[in-house]
């Protein structure tokens, strides 16, 4: 549904931010309230990621939690402020395999210190058999106990929370939509979901299951606090600079979240509330400016709400109960909008509103939840304050969904829906016109190859030809494209990784064999004016 629906939607229709879209499918109204919801999710999601740090530091270096996660806040809001999206993309990159690494050295010194002396294969043999059997099973108990079940685990995370995070993330839509094209962005996703994320699980997950097996051999203590785990297991099998390296690795991964949203929340806030409503028709530069600022607030005001995240016993506790609340209403929205053309205007701002209004009643009433608990107990036995807010820890995300979903399907069909011409490109079935809002003209879907030409920079006449290329006739063939398509230019280099590239148009076929013509003004656009060769594919 995302790769073939909601991908080629945001991109061929040029959709910038989530609330844009709520616009443009339905009304101001509803892009009002997506932006409420949105903006609330980021914010909560950047307060958890601080505390995560926070709790961090604080075990390693003795800094109060709260006094760590303001370091990290100032830091992360600087960078985000002075490099944009280039410094999000850079730096999560270089975070990214820096946590592969440290995550699977750890695991190697896990099986080393769990083998005695005979070896990394006894000792992840070891480590199977110290494990307490429920721990070696793919699920958890199905509605047992309240604060960790299959079921709940289910709803929340991998139905609701992977909703919230693909559809309604936009620090994960803005990466996708600076992809060169929805093809490479649909690998992408495919390299994320069968190789990043199974090497991911295991990177972040191995210390608690070593911690876990460390434990009954008497190697660690096992820590007061769960979210401890981590450090304490590092601290344990390594030596000082790996130890460095691994907590490093784990600062930086958790950095790469908080900047992503920081990066997101500014241009939801510039693009959905600045623009429209207070100082529309500005320059770029001004709104840069205003985003840069907007970073600096919005890393305070996640700092703001560490506190209360600190609350819950657990951080992933937190994390559940936030997002099972807060983002069901504006996921069922958004989703039957995109797959369902009778959805309408009304129907989506009352399913928000309404969604929101009842999961604000179960915290009040908690009874409200149990038809759709699965028998899961209300509250942990460990809760002794048995207040709703705890209530149905991850539960809640299916009432919310179901509440919300119906909502919007009895409004739909009480109220008229958009005329079809209004909203072309915006559900799954109209992508083809999507495409061609795009392109400005009929789409070449007819698969060609990706060539490589030299570099013959020319001068233009008109401000049209500047994002020309003009290619010679066997070149037009092997790209299997016309004069007009879509293609896009970039650096035959491959490890500059698309760095130096920019978009084009096909111009007529006029260049000299084994060349390409591009206008120095579009050169200068993709810092393409030092590339000898540029490889050329055709995108529509």
């Amino acid at each position: 549904l995302w790769m073939f629906g909601w991908l080629p939607i945001i991109y061929f229709m040029r959709i910038s931010s989530i609330p844009e879209y709520f616009q443009r499918r339905f009304d101001r109204r509803a892009r009002n309230a997506a932006t409420f919801i949105l903006l609330a999710y980021m914010l909560g999601y950047i307060g958890i990621n601080l505390l995560t740090l926070g709790k961090c530091l604080h075990v390693l270096l003795g800094w109060p939690v709260f006094g760590a996660a303001a370091v990290v806040a100032v830091v992360t809001g600087l960078y985000v402020m002075a490099g944009g999206q280039t410094s999000v993309i850079m730096t999560d990159l270089l975070q990214g395999v820096l946590l592969l690494v440290a995550g699977f050295v750890l695991l190697f010194l896990g099986f080393q210190a769990l083998g005695n002396g005979e070896g990394i294969v006894t000792g992840a043999s070891n480590f199977w058999e110290l494990l307490p059997p429920g721990h070696r099973m793919p699920f958890a108990d199905f509605n047992r106990p309240a604060d960790f079940n299959s079921v709940g685990v289910f709803w929340q995370d991998a139905f609701g929370n992977g909703i919230a995070f693909y559809f309604l993330n936009q620090g994960l839509i803005m990466r996708f939509l600076s992809a060169r094209s929805v093809k490479e962005g649909r690998k992408a996703m495919i390299f994320i979901l069968l190789v990043l994320m199974p090497l991911a699980a295991v990177a972040v997950s191995n210390a608690g299951w070593i911690g876990k097996a460390m434990a009954m051999v008497g190697l660690i203590e096992a820590p007061a606090h769960l979210d401890d785990i981590f450090v304490v297991v590092a601290n344990a099998l390594c030596q000082p600079g790996v130890f460095g390296l691994v907590l490093a690795a784990l600062t930086a991964a958790l950095m790469s979240t908080a900047d992503t949203l920081i990066n997101a929340v500014s241009a939801v806030v510039v693009n959905d509330i600045y623009r429209p409503y207070l100082r529309p028709d500005r320059s770029d530069g001004h709104y840069l400016a205003v985003a840069r600022w907007v970073a600096i607030g919005t890393a305070a005001v996640g700092l703001m709400m560490v506190p209360v995240f600190n609350m819950f016993e657990s951080i992933y506790v937190a994390h559940a109960t936030f997002t099972a609340a807060v983002t069901p209403p504006m996921a069922v929205a958004l989703l039957l909008g995109v797959f369902w053309n009778r959805f309408t205007a009304k129907a989506a701002l009352w399913t928000m509103i309404g969604g929101a209004l009842a999961v604000g009643l179960s915290f009040v009433w908690p009874q409200l939840i149990t038809p759709f608990a699965h028998g899961t107990p209300m509250w942990a036995e460990s809760d002794t304050t048995q207040s709703g807010i705890k209530a149905y820890t991850y539960i809640r995300a299916l009432y919310a969904f179901s509440v919300s979903a119906a909502i919007g399907i009895v409004v739909s069909l009480f109220t008229r829906p958009s005329e079809q011409q209004q909203i072309k490109g915006l559900t799954w079935d109209t992508i083809r016109d999507a495409m061609r809002y795009f392109k400005g003209s009929e789409p070449n879907l007819s698969p060609g190859k990706t060539i490589k030409l030299a570099t013959v920079l020319v001068d233009t006449e008109s401000k049209q030809d500047q994002n020309t290329i003009a290619v010679d006739a066997a070149a037009l063939s092997a790209l299997s494209a016309r004069p007009g398509d879509l293609v896009h230019v970039r650096d035959s280099r491959r490890w500059l990784g698309g760095l130096r590239s920019a978009p084009a148009t096909l111009a007529a076929a006029t260049a000299e064999p084994g060349t390409c013509q591009i206008s120095r003004e579009l050169a200068r656009l993709g810092s393409l004016s030092k590339s000898k060769n540029l490889l050329v594919e055709k995108i529509l």
